[in-house]
């Protein structure tokens, strides 16, 4: 039996059920910070919960009280609920990061992602790599993770795929190796055991993005209908959004579109395939509209 207590922040994410799981089959004492009771049914087993808003001061007093490490994951995607990537992922991880130094943790772990320290101009890499730049001076044992991309993110793809055709930009070259979140979740809990202080990490796969279009497109059994288009649409898509809308709106994009011209291949871990999750989460659709 492990001995070290550990507070887990985005626990109901999808890198965040894993994680779970994965301290709970090592052995870890595991408290999870939720937003609403309600949440508890997605885990099938934890010690404690702590429930809180990460970015309300008042409700996180005492979330860190007798922890020894936290892992957190906090971070939003598509900004909602009025709140801003400097509000989560920055703000809210400073809070957590304040308890923790009140209460004795002694190791934070911050999963961030692949490339965020040479985009700051992002704004959703702005706010974390401002909290990277907390932690690392915190005077806590640090661990900092960089995934190349979730394969939950590779959805859009299926999407897409779904319709019939997948757009591209440029001629669909470009790399990355996706990981998926079991994978994923065993380097996490890895790398804090022996003290890593910063990895990059990759699933087992370097694939294309034709070749993942090609994938989406197979396991909806569509015919390869592939739409390569220009860069310099990708590139006025966020000037324009840039200018006329606000940050809640381009942030997503702008993060997205400038991802997708860049190769994004990190260190190779784990065993999982794309292609067998695509096709569990097309059954899963398909079951649940009784096909």
């Amino acid at each position: 039996m492990n001995n070290k207590k550990v507070l887990l922040a985005g626990a109901t994410g999808y890198l965040g059920q894993f994680l779970v799981k994965e301290l709970k089959k090592r052995g870890y004492w595991v408290r999870v910070l939720i937003r609403h009771k309600k949440q508890l049914s997605k885990f099938e087993s934890v010690d404690d919960y702590f429930v809180a808003q990460v970015t309300n001061t008042t409700e996180l007093k005492g979330v860190t009280k007798d922890i020894d490490w936290i892992f957190s994951t906090i971070g939003i995607t598509r900004q909602k609920d009025g709140l801003s990537y400097m509000d989560v992922d920055y703000k809210g991880n400073h809070n957590l990061l304040t308890e923790a130094k009140k209460t004795g943790v002694s190791a934070f772990q911050y999963v961030s992602a692949i490339n965020g320290d040479k985009m700051r101009h992002l704004k959703i890499f702005e706010a974390k790599e401002k909290f990277v730049d907390e932690l690392r001076g915190s005077g806590l044992d640090y661990c900092i993770i960089r995934p190349s991309g979730f394969y939950s993110d590779m959805r859009d793809f299926l999407n897409m795929a779904k319709k019939g055709r997948v757009y591209l930009f440029g001629d669909g070259q470009l790399k990355l190796n996706p990981i998926h979140g079991e994978d994923l979740a065993k380097v996490c809990v890895d790398k804090m055991e022996v003290g890593i202080k910063e990895a990059t990490v990759g699933g087992s796969e370097i694939l294309s993005h034709k070749q993942i279009a090609e994938l989406a497109l197979q396991v909806w059994n569509k015919p390869v209908k592939i739409t390569y288009l220009p860069d310099w649409i990708r590139r006025l898509t966020i000037t324009v959004f840039r200018l006329f809308t606000s940050s809640k709106t381009y942030g997503p994009i702008e993060f997205f579109l400038t991802a997708m011209a860049t190769d994004n291949v990190a260190d190779a871990y784990g065993y999982h395939q794309l292609d067998d999750f695509f096709k569990k989460e097309v059954n899963k659709e398909l079951q649940s509209k009784g096909v």
